[in-house]
């Protein structure tokens, strides 16, 4: 299915999708510096709808980081978030992952366990990725496992893209939106359910990595994981 790739997000058709923000991050990071957590993600979701003009802006799940209690600047980040993509002229929508316990708290808009998305070449359905889907769907975008890999010493974060590698359907992982989210290294992970998060996600040997280049603005694609592994 045709996807475009820039970053950290995916467009598809008129859907553009970013998964795991972990709004309140900065706030659980306890550190005294500020790190600008509401202006990087306000400001790129902003880029982003301003270059694709999407009709709907789906938040992936894990829109927001804490389990338990929202800081009242997490809670303004998600205000400006919604008024950010509304103002474009989009929907906002999310799909509520695991940490998203106190969504009802910051968050008035529409929400949606698994969000459709119907293409000349099929269905896709995006949801986190912590629970298996319900929908059937010739794609799947998730989020929840928020890989990265390094090659030649430099980490990137990266998507992930499996064909038929969930039941036969593709499979799309997005890496975390958010800049404060380390990330978990695929390098060195081998095949088999026990490797990731997501129930998704089998033999992780079968996807293919995907890296945004934002010095380059281009996409580096390459083969699957289990093809190219030992040369990492």
């Amino acid at each position: 299915m045709d996807v475009t790739y820039r970053d950290r997000a995916a467009l598809l058709g008129d859907v553009l999708v970013c998964a795991d923000l972990h709004v309140g991050k900065a706030a659980a990071a306890n550190v005294s510096l500020p790190l600008g957590e509401r202006d990087h993600l306000v400001d790129r979701v902003a880029a982003l709808c301003d270059r694709y003009d999407p009709e709907t802006v789906v938040f992936a799940g894990d829109l927001l980081h804490s389990f338990d209690r929202v800081a009242s600047a997490a809670e303004e980040t998600v205000t400006a978030l919604e008024t950010t993509v509304r103002d474009a002229g989009a929907t906002p929508l999310v799909t509520p992952g695991n940490h998203d316990a106190m969504l009802d708290v910051v968050w008035s808009g529409p929400t949606a366990h698994e969000f459709e998305v119907e293409t000349d070449e099929g269905r896709a359905v995006v949801c986190h990725g912590h629970l298996e889907p319900e929908t059937e769907a010739d794609l799947y975008v998730v989020g929840h496992d928020h890989p990265t890999i390094t090659i030649e010493g430099r980490k990137w974060h990266c998507y992930l893209y499996g064909h038929g590698v969930y039941e036969g359907a593709d499979l799309l992982v997005l890496p975390a939106f958010s800049h404060l989210i380390e990330g978990v290294s695929i390098n060195r992970r081998y095949g088999g359910t026990a490797t990731t998060n997501s129930p998704l996600i089998g033999d992780l040997d079968q996807c293919r990595p995907i890296v945004w280049d934002d010095e380059s603005e281009e996409i580096r694609e390459f083969p699957p994981l289990g093809e190219f592994r030992d040369l990492l």
